[in-house]
């Protein structure tokens, strides 16, 4: 194997040992994404795009070079009079140039893959961010309503007893009330009576002092 391929090849193993570091559970989203963030990664993802590009065009001559190999190695016709080493040469070649192209073709494939896979677990990373804020924030709302919904009743309890408080010294003032009218009446009543004895007695003491002008006045 040439340079050329032994250094795709090797390209197509790390690839490989990537996408089953990024595939099998062994960290989490959250913590794929602090790695994607680190000042190393992000110095590179400054040009990303650019590296993306440069290996895509690379693995792309790659692959056109390989299909170029086994197009011409496989129109190669055979004939009798062919030699067995040159015969076995071919096919050789043609192995080869097929060899290369699955190479090539599976580093190409892979490398969209890794950069979609990155992709999916930022986003991914970001999304579980934001459900747990969202929670927080659910659960700091269901909170603050708990403890609302626990003033409001304290409050509704107060203001019961405060209602309550108010009927039973509005029912003491009634009854106070109500006595004092009673006892008013009482008096009223009183009065009357002392007012109609009053006039008896002025009646008859009227009547008892013209008894008395009457008798004088019959001795003279």
């Amino acid at each position: 194997m040439s340079l050329q391929w032994t250094i795709v090849a090797s390209f197509l193993y790390a690839e490989i040992a990537v996408v089953l570091l990024l595939t099998l559970p062994i960290a989490s989203p959250s913590r794929w994404q602090k790695f994607f963030r680190s000042k190393f990664l992000a110095y590179i993802s400054a040009q990303a795009t650019i590296y993306f590009l440069v290996l895509i065009g690379v693995l792309v001559l790659c692959l056109l070079d390989a299909i170029r190999e086994m197009q011409k190695y496989s129109n190669v016709e055979s004939s009798d009079h062919q030699h067995l080493d040159a015969e076995m040469q071919g096919n050789m070649r043609l192995f080869r140039a097929q060899r290369n192209f699955y190479i090539s073709g599976f580093a190409l494939f892979l490398l969209i893959v890794i950069r979609r896979l990155v992709q999916m677990i930022s986003q991914l990373a970001t999304l579980l961010a934001q459900a747990e804020a969202n929670f927080r924030q659910a659960q700091s709302a269901s909170v603050a309503a708990k403890t609302l919904l626990q003033q409001q009743g304290n409050d509704d309890v107060k203001s019961k007893k405060e209602l309550e408080d108010l009927k039973s010294q509005i029912s003491t003032l009634e009854r106070e009330l109500s006595k004092e009218r009673k006892d008013k009446e009482a008096v009223k009543s009183q009065a009357e009576s002392l007012n109609k004895e009053y006039d008896r007695l002025a009646e008859e003491h009227s009547k008892l002092q013209k008894k008395i002008t009457v008798g004088g006045g019959d001795k003279k």
